[in-house]
């Protein structure tokens, strides 16, 4: 009940907020709106061009076109962006295929916040997407793989609502969603933007998991088992954003933004085991559980000219995240009797705060050096508790864990422009972190500094060309995550202690003594700029990294179980190196092929190669990074009438990773297509209809763990669905 008046509280507070009639124009708005949305389409080609740093802009059209309900769908449709979840389904967001960490995601040039996922984002929310494939001394150097950078919806001075409600159906479960977005004034100098969006989320999955364990060399099964499963999730959630902005002089202004965002789910599934080979632990399963997410956090700045050519800025931000969770599993054996209780409680508590001071000095037009320094802080509390049949196995490493993280920063960026055909951006970045817990059973105290130099440059064809070429060389690194260092295990739930598991179910456990993975960077790229903002670029990469994280799986003597538990750990494994080869390219069809339709055209291929030295091959390659991936997408408005449509598909092709001498994993291709069709009534209302086909086939994973003595495989099937989006659109 407490969802279901969230919700409604949530939707009637957007309706009656978006109805209510908006205040006078002036004559002369109209023009002025036209040419500020002029101004963006340009915006997003010379943005790119203009920078000495490789980057990408997706604006805001492209950002909403396919009326996707979560800005992590977007993401896949995006140069070399690939996600970790199965096709359609979204997941972590990852560049160049480097999963872990590897990409540093910011939220209006701050790093996302603790807890935060870009899935809690909506699109209707976000102004522009910037990638960036090198990092800078200003952006920061935790970019391994690249940067994203999410900039949310800026205030405008015209006054106008926004309302989108929309329905969506997937396995014969309807979802729904609606936002609300306003925009006004509140003084001559002042004016804010006020985004409400709400949804509401029901699945139902089906899942199939084998285990096999076999005696090598006689291949002889030791274990067959299969497990089939069903779930359902139901999920309400609400996100809300503004940005109060005040024009203080010249170059001068004041911003607030706070956000909040809540959700909760609620999940039920059933399984049942089959398992012909060796005695069954259960035979059927019944599963719940409940989980409730809230955060809420402030960003401000204040920009202030200090004289001709120099001017200050000056960033703060807070907050606040919490989870509560509860989740139940009960096994059966044959005759229906409870063979075990595992109940689990979740509990965490997160604050953190950040403050950034920036001094920036111009001489003209070509020259400009900035001074930067950056202070971080989290402290985070969690109580998990797990308790099989009443009796919590991990009782000695306490009930509650704190752990705080500092983090500072000072860096130093030139950017000089020496001649018309030429831009360089040289830069210094110095970051130290401090990771550190006094809970007595899993103790941290680890810290790293890094220091990082970064050079860019770009040469430019003499006018009318537009072509130009652009060199990076870099120093950046990932830390490792808290979860990495923290020691206390989390429990495989299929195998249960006090029993046994598998190397392909492990637990998991942290190393305090990890070190954070330096790579060196080279990037040289070709761009050519077409005269109807088209562009088409071929980029070239390498990394070689030093004391690569990478789990690795053994058998252990453990504290919480009376026999040998299969254990998952981080380690610093030695050297890597990736490269690849990146094109994009977006133009309309008749500036290439003229007489043609007037199609935008979008297509980009990535092509990623890499290697652990530490690993013997063939597939030695960092962590879920495929070979390759590729988008292809075309858009078309129909001369004379009110229809639009477009459709892109996304393609990565199945490849294997070995993460160490014994272990092996195995990803299935993914294939998804996206389609879209927009009926534009009026000037004020169009009528979205969008379709997410994943490929009609099942997703499959497989994990092995091989020795000399067993081979252990468990693999894991998913069926995919197809998702039918209806959204009407109205600016009120």
């Amino acid at each position: 009940m407490r969802r279901h008046a969230l919700l409604a509280a949530a939707l009637a507070c957007a309706s009656a907020h978006a109805q209510q009639p908006p205040a006078e124009r002036p004559k002369d708005e109209p023009a002025k709106v036209e040419s500020l949305e002029v101004t963006q389409k340009r915006t997003t080609t010379t943005e790119r061009r203009d920078s000495t740093a490789a980057k990408i802009v997706i604006g805001r059209e492209e950002i909403e076109q396919y009326g996707d309900t979560n800005l992590g769908d977007v993401m896949r449709r995006l140069p070399g962006v690939t996600q970790g979840g199965r096709p359609g389904r979204g997941g972590p967001v990852r560049m160049r295929g480097m999963a872990g960490g590897f990409t540093q995601i910011l939220l209006n040039g701050e790093r996302i916040p603790p807890g935060f996922s870009i899935e809690e984002i909506t699109p209707d929310q976000v102004e522009r997407i910037e990638i960036l494939r090198a990092p800078t001394a200003e952006t920061g150097a935790r970019a391994i793989a690249g940067t994203i950078n999410i900039v949310l919806r800026e205030a405008l001075r015209s006054r106008h609502n926004d309302l989108r409600i929309g329905t969506q159906l997937e396995n014969g479960r309807f979802a729904s969603n609606g936002s609300v977005t306003r925009n006004g004034t509140f003084s001559e100098a002042g004016s804010y933007n006020l985004t409400l969006s709400v949804n509401r989320r029901s699945r139902e999955d089906e899942t199939l998991e084998e285990r096999t364990a076999a005696a090598l060399p006689s291949e002889a099964l030791t274990l067959d088992q299969r497990t089939t499963g069903t779930s359902v999730s139901r999920g309400d959630h609400l996100f809300m954003t503004s940005r109060f902005q005040w024009r203080l002089g010249p170059g001068e202004q004041a911003s607030f933004q706070p956000f909040v965002v809540a959700h909760e789910n609620e999940s039920a599934s059933r399984g049942r085991l089959e398992q012909p080979v060796g005695p069954a632990p259960y035979a059927t399963s019944d599963g719940r559980s409940e989980s409730r997410f809230r955060a809420a956090r402030f960003m401000t700045m204040l920009t202030r000219r200090l004289g001709a050519g120099t001017t200050t800025e000056l960033r703060a931000g807070a907050g606040t995240f919490t989870v509560d969770g509860t989740s139940r599993l009960e096994q059966f054996d044959a005759t229906g009797a409870r063979t075990l209780l595992q109940e689990t409680v979740t509990d965490v508590r997160d604050r953190s705060w950040n403050a950034a001071g920036k001094l920036a000095r111009n001489w003209g037009e070509t020259h400009k050096a900035t001074a930067g320094v950056e202070w971080e802080g989290t402290r985070r509390r969690e109580a998990p508790v797990t308790r099989l049949d009443g009796v919590d196995p991990l009782a000695e490493f306490g009930a509650d864990f704190d752990v705080s993280v500092r983090r500072n920063a000072l860096y130093l960026q030139d950017e000089w422009d020496p001649s018309p055909n030429w831009a360089t951006s040289l830069g210094v970045r110095v970051e130290e972190i401090e990771t550190r817990s006094d809970t007595p059973a899993s103790p941290v105290s680890n810290r790293s500094r890094v220091t990082s130099p970064l050079a860019h440059v770009v040469w430019r064809w003499d006018a009318p060309k537009r072509d130009q070429v652009r060199a990076s060389l870099t120093q950046s690194y990932r830390p490792p995550t808290t979860q990495n260092l923290v020691a206390r295990p989390r429990l495989s739930t299929l195998y249960p202690v006090p029993g046994a598991n598998t190397a392909v179910s492990p637990d998991a456990a942290g190393n305090p003594g990890l070190k954070p993975e330096i790579a060196h960077g080279l990037e040289l790229a070709f761009e050519r700029y077409l005269p109807m903002n088209g562009v088409v670029s071929v980029n070239l990469f390498t990394r070689r990294l030093k004391d690569v994280i990478r789990s690795v799986t053994a058998l252990e003597e453990v504290s919480w179980a009376p026999v040998p538990r299969w254990v998952s750990r981080p380690q610093n494994l030695g050297r890597a190196r990736t490269s690849g080869v990146e094109f994009d390219a977006k133009f309309r069809m008749d500036e290439v092929l003229p007489g043609s339709p007037a199609v935008n055209v979008r297509a980009n291929v990535s092509v990623f190669r890499s290697r652990v030295d530490e690993v013997p091959g063939p597939d030695n390659r960092l962590a879920s990074q495929p070979d390759m991936t590729a988008n292809l997408g075309a858009d078309y408005r129909f001369r004379g009438k009110p229809f639009s449509v477009g459709a892109s598909l996304n393609w990565t092709p199945a490849y294997d990773t070995r993460a160490t001498a014994e272990q092996l994993e195995r990803t299935d291709r993914k294939s998804v297509l996206d389609a879209y069709a927009i009926w534009h009534i009026d000037g004020a209302t169009r009528l979205r209809l969008s379709v997410t086909s994943p490929e009609p086939r099942e997703f499959n994973t497989f994990s092995t763990y091989t020795t000399a003595e067993e081979r252990q495989v468990l693999a894991s099937t998913a069926r995919n669905h197809l998702t039918t989006a209806l959204r009407l659109e109205m600016r009120l």
